[in-house]
């Protein structure tokens, strides 16, 4: 059994308290400004325990809360009832490692599909090997929508396309969406159980490879965390390397996402323009890495490239995705689709927990850059708010980041001075068992990673949270009373991760 103390990391404190305990300490975070950015099941042996990390920004604090657990009979008090979020990490906590959250408005499976062996937990140390599967808990219990001219329509798991799989069934009258439901986790991968017993630099590949746009935000977030546990302060020349990658990795995906956005409303030049702009891209990430999606620069400790971005380049790549957003705006037809359609307004977005450009596109300005640097200076030095909550101010968030991103890299470039990076990371056993989180806005939005670290050195535990764990339930509420149509457009303006997702 390995034992963690209530330490303290980077702007973090920890306690552990009783499950009794647990909803009124939650609740005065929650009511002092705190939002809960993970709830982590763990198997310490001879007993289980539940991890609750809230964080809060201005200035950036984070509080644990850890409840021991009795290994035969593990319970903790849900904290649905004031927390969204919650009640999905509650839900995940409860397939993985047999948690049971008391009084959950919905307690039915998240992860586990229907065919997995009931009673079978696969985090849990003594899990072994996966069980035969079976038809053996019943079909999935969709929503059903009953009235006159209502009808179903299923889309997926499998898709034409090269996305990963995922089920859409869409509740309809006429042209008109009335519900829909995501059903997810059609390849849970076991990612988080992969960690368990690797050195810290053994485990970078798995980190890069979350989610395979996001490999510096997931690798970042990661290597921050281990840092945080074992105390390690990174170079700042090697933390301005890091913020050039993690915008690097911003700007392809959302020139990506721009054009396909013209593409689904058929302004499909567009769309051309924008893969050719991701082209030049992804071999400034080569150039600057080695590897076109920037794998391979970042590991615990510090950040090294081969060479620094052609600033050149970055300007007239940024001239180029000006001249096709202004296109996109003057042409009538996307005006028309991507103005007032499938909107998520501030409340929902806030009562969602929704993060990334999907939150500052509905008015809220959640940005880790600002709320959980990792450079002494903010960066960027104002995050860009859209309130209308539509696709048209999902595009033009990504539109103004872009730009925001170019410059950071500029400037951020020019204080290196020639500067390519260092690692100062030491593989030396720590000591004591430690604990630490990392957290990151990647281009999707924020991402916590929160390690646990055995006294030799090894990984006991990885977190992992993307932000489409919090973004995937906001794309069925901003498609009510949407029409289906428009569903592959909206689809495409949250540009949620199924990896990331799908851990």
């Amino acid at each position: 059994m390995t034992s963690f103390s209530d330490d303290a990391g980077l702007h973090r404190s920890a306690r552990t308290i009783d499950a009794a305990e647990l909803p009124e300490r939650a609740r005065a975070l929650l009511e002092h400004g705190h939002r809960l950015a993970l709830i982590a099941g763990h198997d310490d042996g001879g007993a289980l325990r539940a991890v609750y990390l809230f964080t809060a920004t201005a200035p950036d604090r984070r509080v644990e809360l850890h409840v021991p657990l009795d290994r035969a009979d593990p319970r903790v008090p849900s904290l649905a009832g004031m927390s969204f979020p919650a009640g999905r990490f509650e839900r995940e906590m409860r397939d993985l490692f047999g948690i049971t959250a008391t009084g959950h408005p919905l307690p039915r499976r998240l992860v586990r599909h229907f065919h997995w062996p009931v009673g079978w937990y696969p985090m849990l140390g003594d899990a072994g090997e996966p069980p035969e599967f079976g038809d053996v808990d019943g079909p999935y219990p969709f929503r059903t929508v009953e009235g006159q001219g209502v009808y179903e329509i299923p889309v997926g798991p499998v898709h034409a396309g090269m996305i990963e799989p995922g089920h859409f069934r869409f509740s309809v009258v006429g042209e008109t969406i009335l519900n829909l439901k995501a059903r997810l986790w059609f390849v849970h991968k076991g990612l988080e159980k992969l960690f368990e017993g690797r050195g810290p630099d053994q485990a970078v590949e798995l980190a890069e490879r979350v989610s395979g746009d996001t490999a510096v935000g997931h690798n970042l977030a990661y290597c921050l965390a281990v840092e945080d546990a074992r105390g390690i302060a990174v170079a700042q020349h090697a933390q301005r390397l890091r913020a050039i990658l993690l915008e690097l990795e911003r700007l392809y995906n959302h020139v990506t996402d721009l054009g396909a956005l013209c593409n689904d409303v058929a302004y499909a030049i567009l769309n051309a323009h924008a893969q050719r702009v991701r082209e030049r891209l992804l071999r400034i990430n080569d150039a600057v890495t080695g590897h076109r999606l920037l794998r391979g620069a970042i590991r615990p400790g510090g950040a090294e490239v081969r060479t620094l971005p052609d600033l050149a380049a970055l300007a007239a790549i940024g001239a180029d995705v000006a001249e096709i957003v202004d296109l996109a705006l003057a042409n009538t037809v996307v005006a028309d689709r991507f103005t007032g359609t499938a909107v998520l307004t501030t409340a929902q977005a806030t009562d969602l927990g929704t993060l990334g450009y999907v939150a500052r596109a509905s008015g809220l300005a959640a940005d880790a850059r600002h709320d959980h640097p990792f450079l002494p200076t903010r960066f960027p030095r104002a995050t860009r708010v859209r309130t209308d909550g539509d696709v048209l101010s999902r595009f033009l968030v990504r539109a103004e980041e872009i730009a925001e991103s170019i410059t950071m890299i500029c400037e951020l470039t020019e204080e290196l001075g020639g500067e390519t990076g260092s690692f100062t990371f030491s593989a030396e056993p720590g000591g004591d068992a430690r604990s630490g989180v990392g957290i990151v806005e990647g281009w999707r939005g924020t991402i916590v990673h929160r390690v646990e670290l055995t006294g030799d050195g090894r990984l006991a535990r990885v977190k992992i949270v993307d932000p489409s764990f919090f973004n995937w339930p906001a794309l069925p509420v901003a498609l009510a009373d949407t029409i289906v149509p428009d569903f592959p457009l909206t689809n495409k303006s949250f540009n949620l991760s199924y990896a990331g997702n799908d851990l």
